[in-house]
């Protein structure tokens, strides 16, 4: 049994209203790394989303941020990141969302992106468009990079790592109208489908960062590819360049 968009945004919903109920608390913050952070409250969202995949769409494939990959046999992988934006969210910055993403056949087919403050649910089904609470998305229409508005994300080894995306936030700065950085990768992406951004680019990711926003991107017509170009911005090593069409190259040129 396959999922519908519906459950998606179901699942999404119940596990960002945990988020939404933690966030004012103090939070057992546990580290990964120098600076990758975990909450209980990571854990809670996750193993909500978990059982009641294994509940209802049993014998998943799931890879999922904190738990890893559980294998399944029914040709469905789920990418799930039960919180993005631990850092905000532990520091209770109102910038954090739950991302899921279903794909079959190693196609991501199906995404939800939920926003639990400000209730924005950006969902996607393949062929079928992106949508911001049942409004459809569209990327931006710019093509000059002076007027456009660009974020970026910095990776975890930022200090030892020649990719520390510095010199390209730099450089960029100084040729748009600014560079954000929120912290949230799934949101940036979320935030150039819906035209707020007119471009996201990152070096360093996971999956489950980007299958859900990404196939939401693609599906507001913004053109999503690793930042050499390639189509698979999911499998190893992973970079993403998520561009309005009109400044897509003139990105590409810049990062290259």
């Amino acid at each position: 049994m396959k999922p519908t968009l519906s459950d998606l945004e179901r699942l999404a919903r119940e596990a960002g209203a945990i988020l939404r109920e933690g966030y004012s608390k103090e939070h057992q913050i546990s580290y990964k790394g120098v600076i990758d952070l975990v909450t209980e409250i990571d854990h809670a969202s996750e193993a909500f989303l978990l059982k009641e995949i294994n509940a209802h769409f049993p014998d998943s494939h799931i890879i999922a941020e904190e738990s890893g990959e559980t294998k399944g046999a029914n040709g469905g992988i789920w990418y799930i990141d039960p919180l993005d934006g631990t850092v905000n969210y532990s520091h209770h910055i109102p910038v954090f969302c739950v991302s899921i993403a279903y794909a079959f056949d190693d196609i991501v087919t199906l995404a939800a992106v939920y926003d639990p403050l400000r209730d924005e649910m950006f969902t996607a089904e393949r062929g079928k468009g992106a949508f911001l609470n049942g409004k459809q998305l569209h990327a931006s229409k710019t093509t000059e990079l002076q007027k456009s508005l660009l974020v970026t994300g910095f990776p975890y080894d930022t200090w030892n790592t020649k990719q520390d995306n510095f010199r390209n936030f730099e450089k960029l700065a100084k040729l748009t109208q600014g560079v954000r950085r929120l912290g949230s990768a799934a949101l940036d992406t979320a935030y150039v489908a819906a035209g707020r951004f007119d471009a996201f680019w990152e070096f360093t990711l996971k999956p489950w960062d980007i299958a859900a926003a990404g196939l939401i991107a693609e599906e507001a017509g913004v053109r999503v590819t690793t930042i050499d170009g390639k189509s698979d911005y999911i499998s190893a090593p992973q970079s993403v360049l998520a561009a309005a069409p009109g400044i897509y190259q003139q990105m590409m040129e810049q990062l290259s």
